[in-house]
């Protein structure tokens, strides 16, 4: 197996909930989340993160607005709606669950493991 594959797509399987988390503190620029997420080492590009905000868009879980910059075009800045709101407290919890089931498995030594008949 490809070590660097596997988190890789671990990575990909949380970015969905980071996004919406990072959208749920307020409006925010896409270039804004993308500076996000790669401090904190996501490795997301444009090519990935557009693409889902649109998905997220067109769910009706976020919806933007445009503002004039002046330095520049335009900016279209991103906000959660009450839909993303509900569906980002859901996987908040679900989140939680997994961290609480992954740290039982995970913290779990042999001593204690129950032998498990092969």
């Amino acid at each position: 197996m490809d070590m660097e594959n596997t988190q890789v797509q671990m990575r990909k399987g949380i970015l969905e909930y980071c996004i919406l988390h990072i959208i749920s503190r307020g409006e925010v620029y896409a270039t804004d989340m993308l500076d996000e997420l790669t401090a904190a080492r996501m490795i997301v590009v444009e090519g990935t993160l557009y693409p889902l905000l649109t998905r997220l868009k067109n769910a009706g879980l976020v919806e933007h607005k445009w503002v004039e910059s002046k330095s520049g075009p335009p900016r279209k800045y991103f906000k959660l709606t009450p839909v993303g709101e509900n569906f980002l407290q859901g996987l908040t919890e679900t989140w939680s669950q997994l961290v609480h089931s992954t740290d039982m498995i995970t913290n779990r030594s042999n001593a204690n493991a129950k032998s498990v008949p092969h």
